[in-house]
């Protein structure tokens, strides 16, 4: 098995309104993305090039929506909650970027 292309851990897994995991883990392997909870069960998957990640407009620097399956999940990536008006660390962007570059994608 080739090692990760990007993986974070202590992620909080949302959709919606209601919370998936707090300690999840997220991780790009094989150009396939994976949501974990952090027993290591699978919360969803799919090829990265059907996964679209974006920054949402509403939230802090440490958030991302990735769109798998058809169901849009709230990632926050960070390690934890910034300081109001600071901002989070930049583990948002390295994901989407990830998921752009194993899908192949720019911009």
């Amino acid at each position: 098995m080739a090692e990760p292309e990007f993986t974070a851990t202590g992620v909080r897994i949302g959709k919606r309104l209601r919370s998936l995991t707090r300690a999840g883990q997220v991780r790009i392997s094989d150009g396939r993305l994976e949501l974990l909870t952090s027993y290591g069960s699978e919360i969803d998957s799919a090829p990265v090039q059907a996964v679209r990640a974006s920054k949402p407009w509403f939230a802090a620097e440490d958030r991302a929506l990735a769109d798998v399956n058809g169901t849009r999940y709230l990632l926050t990536l960070g390690e934890h909650d910034p300081a109001p008006g600071e901002p989070g660390p930049p583990a948002a962007h390295r994901f989407i970027e990830a998921v752009r570059k194993a899908a192949g994608r720019r911009h």
